[in-house]
């Protein structure tokens, strides 16, 4: 993918776990154009390594004077989320990609429900700005743990007023999704980013309730999980890659000098799916692209967040 050279402008500290970045062109230059719910991927280089993490672009699809991401510190980070928290400084440059939609909003939606978890409300925020700006009906319900962990409230009560719907775990509140999604007009889209137990639920239940799933939108970009090594044979390539334990298949094959396509790395886009030829063990699929069908086959993979169960796979690339 085509990458922007960013430079750090502003950090805050919006919670004990979230950071808030700003990022502006290196050349003072407007940033291109976006549309609420796109994602940029963030390059890090630390440690002899390369982390490569999508984050939600945040501000004004109106202003690209700047971009604005938030990343939450993650307890099991593979380094990503760490390095952005303790590494990254004001002033310092860094590589991005160009914007990217895989969460955009229906343009023929006559209302709006959108569901965030936690640091899911990141892609909302963009998307609030084009609900506004689009005249359209919209509802926020957002969950979190506590109101001290709650990013963004107050900046979300200014510009939602009465569309905002807030549930805090800590003080008991839940959020009846039978009850939200069966009182909703037709033409109503819903959304949700957060916790994959979130996701599954309001997927489950808008489907249980007969809602079409064109109307039906979700994002959940998925973390490489850490697992054993193993060793990954490129057929057209006609190399061999070892794949450690910390690190993603891409990520090993990025490292080995080849360029593989993707859009998000976080096992959504389908971009970067690849045929298996050979594997001694299963696979380990973590993606939200694959259907079951095509996962119980182990003919194909996602290199950016899956893995095999053996010790060698034979890829066609």
């Amino acid at each position: 993918m085509s990458t922007l050279n960013v430079k750090v402008a502003a950090i805050e500290q919006v919670t004990p776990l979230i950071k808030h970045f700003t990022f502006v062109n290196e050349d003072g230059s407007l940033l291109p154009a976006f549309s609420g719910g796109s994602h940029v991927v963030v390059a890090m280089e630390a440690e002899g390594r390369t982390y490569r993490n999508a984050y939600s672009l945040m501000g004004s699809p109106a202003e690209t004077e700047a971009y604005h991401i938030s990343v939450r510190k993650q307890e099991n980070s593979r380094g990503g989320s760490v390095f952005m928290h303790e590494n990254v400084t004001v002033g310092m440059s860094m590589k991005i990609t160009q914007p990217v939609n895989l969460f955009a909003l229906s343009k023929l939606g006559h209302k709006h429900i959108l569901i965030a978890g936690g640091i899911g409300i990141t892609p909302f925020m963009s998307q609030i700005e084009d609900l506004k700006m689009m005249g359209a009906r919209f509802e926020l319900h957002y969950a979190f743990r506590a109101y001290q962990h709650a990013a963004f409230v107050n900046e979300l009560t200014e510009k939602c007023g009465d569309s905002l719907h807030c549930y805090a775990d800590s003080q008991g509140d839940r959020l009846d999704l039978n009850e939200l999604l069966s009182s909703q007009p037709l033409g109503t889209h819903v959304y949700v980013c957060g916790p994959a137990p979130m996701v599954v639920a309001v997927l489950e239940t808008a489907r249980t309730l007969g809602w079409p799933e064109s109307s039906i939108h979700n994002e959940e970009f998925t973390s490489p999980p850490v697992g054993l090594p193993f060793k990954v044979q490129l057929a057209k390539s006609g190399i061999e890659v070892n794949v450690p334990g910390e690190m993603s298949m891409l990520e090993a094959i990025e490292a080995a000098g080849l360029q593989p396509e993707y859009l998000c790395r976080g096992g959504v886009c389908g971009r970067c799916e690849l045929n298996v030829l050979e594997n001694d063990g299963g696979i380990e699929h973590n993606d939200h692209f694959l259907s079951e069908s095509e996962k119980a086959s182990c003919r194909k993979i996602m290199p950016c967040v899956s893995r095999t169960k053996g010790k060698h796979l034979v890829l066609d690339l």
